[in-house]
C-alpha cells in the first residue's frame, strides 16, 4: 500500500464561474502544493476552498486554468484517473457493507486480485487501528471510527495524494483533537501529500505543513503557520487567523496616531494609513518601565477563565475594545477595575488597513472560543 512518494500538485490561475454567479467562487488561484506536504486550505464559508479542492479532485469543472498533477494537466481528466483519495466531512460508507468491503471497494473498482485485496484491506485496517473492527457495519461504528474506515479507503489503493474535505467537522471537540494526531500520523507514515479543507484556525495551525488562506475566492496569504500568525500580510488573515488586537490609524516617523492615542511600532516608518495588529499574548497588564513599550489605561469588561490563561476583555480610555491572554498577573483582575495595559514596540505587524474606520478587536467575549 506504499506508494513511490507525494505527488507535486500545482493549479495556475485556476478559476470557477457559476452558472448565474455575479463573482467567481474561486478567482485566480495560483497555487503550488510540494511532494510529501501536508497543505491546509483554510477560510470561512464561502471563500473558495473546498470548491478548489473538488476542482482538483475532479468533482467541479474548472471554468479556466490548469490543475497540474506532476507537471500534467488533469483538468479535464475524469476523477477515477486522477489516483487521488478522497475522505468526505460525512464519511460517504456504504451502510449495507462492512468495514472490510467499504475499504476493498475502490480496489474491486479496480480489478485487484482477492487475495490481494485481503491483504491491503488488512493492512489499510491496522494502519487506522481498526484491525479487529473489519466485519462490522457502519452504524455498529462510532463517529470516530467510521471516519477512520473512511481514511482506510482513501489510502487503500496507495494514492500519491489524499484530499480531505473538513472531514473532521462532525466530531465532538475532544474526538476532533484525537483523530488529528491521527491524520498527522498518517502522514507521516505513509509520505504522501495531503490537501486537507478547513474554517478551523486552530487545527489549520496544528496540522499543517503549509496553510493557504482563502478570501472570497481569492488566495490572500500562503505561509507556514509560524509566518501566518507572526506576519500576517492582510488585515483579513491577521484577524482570522487566530485573535488580534487591531488599531486603525497613520503611520508617521515611527508613531502611528488612531486619532484617540499614538502608538509606536517599529515598522511605521513609511508614512499612510495602516492597521497595528498586536496578538492577546503580548499584552500585559500593569505598569511598564520598558523603554518604547506601549502603554494604554483600559477598564475590564470581562474575564474568560481557560484553565491555563484567562481573557481579559478591556475597554480602552479612546472607547474601543482589546482582549488580552493573561497567564503572568500575580493578582488576579476583576470586571470594572481599572487597569493599565502594555507591550513592546516592536510586538506588532503592521497591516494596510482595508479601509477599517475605527479601532477594533477580532474577538469579544461571545465569540471567543
Amino acid at each position: 500500500m506504499q506508494p513511490d512518494g507525494g505527488a507535486r500538485i500545482e493549479t495556475r490561475d485556476l478559476c470557477k464561474v457559476y452558472r448565474g454567479s455575479s463573482r467567481p467562487a474561486v478567482d485566480a488561484a495560483d497555487l503550488t502544493i510540494e511532494a510529501g506536504e501536508f497543505m491546509t486550505l483554510l477560510g470561512p464559508s464561502g471563500s473558495g476552498k473546498t470548491t478548489t479542492l473538488n476542482m482538483i479532485a475532479g468533482f467541479e469543472d474548472v471554468t479556466s486554468g490548469q490543475i497540474l498533477l506532476d507537471d500534467a494537466d488533469i483538468a479535464r481528466v475524469p476523477p477515477h484517473r486522477r489516483n487521488l483519495g478522497m475522505v468526505f466531512q460525512n464519511y460517504a460508507l456504504f451502510p449495507h457493507m462492512t468495514a472490510a468491503d467499504n475499504v476493498a471497494f475502490p480496489l474491486r473498482q479496480r480489478k485487484v486480485g482477492k487475495k490481494e485485496i485481503a491483504r491491503r484491506v488488512a493492512e489499510a485496517l491496522e494502519l487506522v487501528h481498526l484491525g479487529e473492527h473489519g466485519n462490522r457495519l457502519p452504524s455498529q461504528l462510532s463517529g470516530g471510527q467510521q471516519q477512520r474506515v473512511a481514511l482506510a479507503r482513501a489510502v487503500v489503493f496507495a494514492p500519491r495524494a489524499l484530499l480531505l474535505d473538513e472531514p473532521l467537522g462532525a466530531l465532538d471537540k475532544k474526538l476532533r483533537e484525537s483523530l488529528q494526531l491521527e491524520i498527522s500520523r498518517l502522514h507521516k507514515e505513509l509520505g504522501i501529500t495531503f490537501v486537507f479543507v478547513t474554517h478551523d484556525q486552530e487545527e489549520a495551525l496544528a496540522l499543517s505543513d503549509r496553510i493557504a488562506v482563502f478570501h472570497e475566492g481569492r488566495i490572500e496569504q500562503v505561509g507556514t503557520p509560524d509566518e501566518l500568525y507572526e506576519t500576517p500580510v492582510s488585515h483579513f488573515v491577521a484577524t482570522f487567523l487566530g485573535d488580534s488586537n487591531v488599531f486603525t490609524g497613520h503611520a508617521r516617523d515611527g508613531i502611528i496616531d488612531t486619532g484617540w492615542c499614538e502608538l509606536r511600532s517599529a515598522g511605521a516608518a513609511q508614512a499612510g494609513p495602516v492597521a497595528l495588529v498586536v496578538r492577546p499574548e503580548r499584552l500585559r497588564i500593569g505598569a511598564s518601565s520598558e523603554p518604547g513599550a506601549n502603554v494604554l489605561s483600559a477598564t475590564v469588561t470581562d474575564i474568560v477563565y481557560q484553565g491555563a490563561f484567562r481573557r481579559v476583555f478591556v475597554e480602552f480610555d479612546g472607547g474601543t475594545t482589546g482582549q488580552i491572554r493573561d497567564t503572568t498577573s500575580t493578582a488576579p483582575v476583576t470586571t470594572g477595575q481599572r487597569i493599565e495595559v502594555h507591550w513592546p514596540g516592536d510586538a506588532g505587524v503592521l497591516v494596510p488597513s482595508d479601509g477599517v474606520a475605527e479601532t477594533r478587536v477580532a474577538a469579544s467575549p461571545v465569540t471567543a472560543r
